[in-house]
């Protein structure tokens, strides 16, 4: 583990902090291979961005990059669960490996709720991982201007007896007491944590401020180097043991926080698609190389899904062209370009419709339909495959 720590004889006073040491990686042999996959991955997002199909694209991506984090690490989600679950029509009872891919659905989903800085940071990481509110979530704002005196409601009975300041001195302490744990670098953690599942002997607080030191440390670094070099470090680190996919949304937040991209890459599913398996006796370059590796076949999943999505848009549009205005069929365009699996009771609920009316839009579109993917009477779904 490439740690350097320092602590003096016990006599002294003053303890040297541990840092993570930086690799020295050999600039002038991989600076091409950086290069290329910079242009790579600039122009995957440009394409993406002219294409029109950025949202769906990345809706996708966010449901299939679950289920494959969950993959990675041993566990078999059906895609289909998972959206039937994100949209709140779940057939049978969640498992905890869906719970799971459904929290590494909604790690992507934060992550992209905010600038691209926002994830690397302590706020980011505590609402990545589920403990920390999110932009919108937790801010319920008082509305303003005066009650209106014929609302019985805003007057309740004996308020003149209570003190009319004792609520607002307890929402300004608490302000201030949250505040300068801030300020003092603390961060609220729960004082029981279950040496069964938690190690006592790892601080966990430190781990993340060592890995946010190295996100600053190698900001000056080319886009990628710093990714590999941060994910390396998260291995290394070994940040956050139940949630080992949240490494690679890591990496790939640095990537948008760079500005090489304006989305998250399908980093999970490169990873699946590469043979580099990293066993913790790597050294810097051959991570590095790894992580290229890792790189090109997610830019190469993405560019093919990209030209699914495409062919597909066209194939369906020309059906819309004779549609009436108020049709839903363009809505129904839409669900398949932004989910990888879709139902006629998810488009029934979705769309708000009945499901009769789906069955008639489904026969419209006729052979521009996408594949069937159950083949069975009672439970049918399409989806671009």
């Amino acid at each position: 583990m490439a740690f350097l720590s320092g602590a003096g004889d016990f006599g002294e006073d003053q303890l040297v902090p541990r840092s993570y040491a930086l690799p020295d990686l050999p600039w002038e042999s991989i600076a091409g291979r950086l290069e290329q996959l910079t242009i790579g991955i600039l122009r995957f997002d440009a394409r993406l961005a002219a294409s029109g199909l950025a949202a769906g694209w990345q809706a996708r991506c966010d449901l299939t990059e679950a289920v494959r984090a969950l993959l990675l690490d041993g566990h078999l989600v059906d895609v289909g669960d998972l959206v039937l679950h994100d949209a709140g029509m779940d057939v049978r009872h969640p498992t905890h490996a869906l719970t799971r891919a459904a929290a590494a659905l909604r790690a992507r989903r934060t992550a992209l709720a905010r600038p691209a800085p926002w994830p690397l940071s302590i706020d980011g990481l505590a609402a990545l991982r589920g403990i920390g509110p999110v932009r919108g979530e937790g801010n319920h704002t008082r509305p303003r201007g005066r009650p209106d005196p014929d609302d019985e409601a805003a007057y309740p009975p004996f308020a003149d007896d209570a003190d009319p300041w004792q609520a607002h001195f307890a929402e300004i302490d608490a302000l201030l007491k949250r505040t300068n744990t801030i300020l003092a670098g603390e961060t609220p953690l729960r004082t029981s944590r279950s040496h069964l599942v938690y190690d006592p002997d790892v601080d966990e607080a430190e781990n993340e401020d060592l890995w946010l030191d190295v996100v600053k440390r190698t900001s000056h670094w080319p886009a990628v180097a710093a990714a590999a070099v941060a994910w390396k470090a998260w291995l290394d680190l070994n940040l956050y043991p139940r949630l080992p996919w949240l490494g690679l949304i890591m990496a790939a937040s640095i990537l948008r926080a760079r500005g090489l991209t304006g989305h998250l890459l399908p980093l999970a599913a490169g990873f699946k698609q590469s043979k580099f398996r990293p066993q913790g006796r790597e050294g810097a370059t051959e991570t590095l190389e790894g992580f290229c590796q890792v790189l090109e076949a997610a830019l190469a999943i993405g560019n093919k899904d990209l030209d699914r999505l495409i062919l597909a848009r066209e194939l369906m549009q020309r059906v819309t062209k004779e549609c009436r205005s108020n049709s839903k069929l363009p809505g129904l365009i839409e669900l398949f370009l932004s989910r990888p699996l879709v139902t006629v009771p998810l488009a029934a609920k979705l769309l708000q419709v009945t499901p009769k009316a789906v069955d008639l839009m489904l026969a419209q579109l006729g052979g521009a339909l996408p594949r069937e993917l159950t083949g069975r009477t009672r439970y049918r779904a399409w989806g671009i495959v």
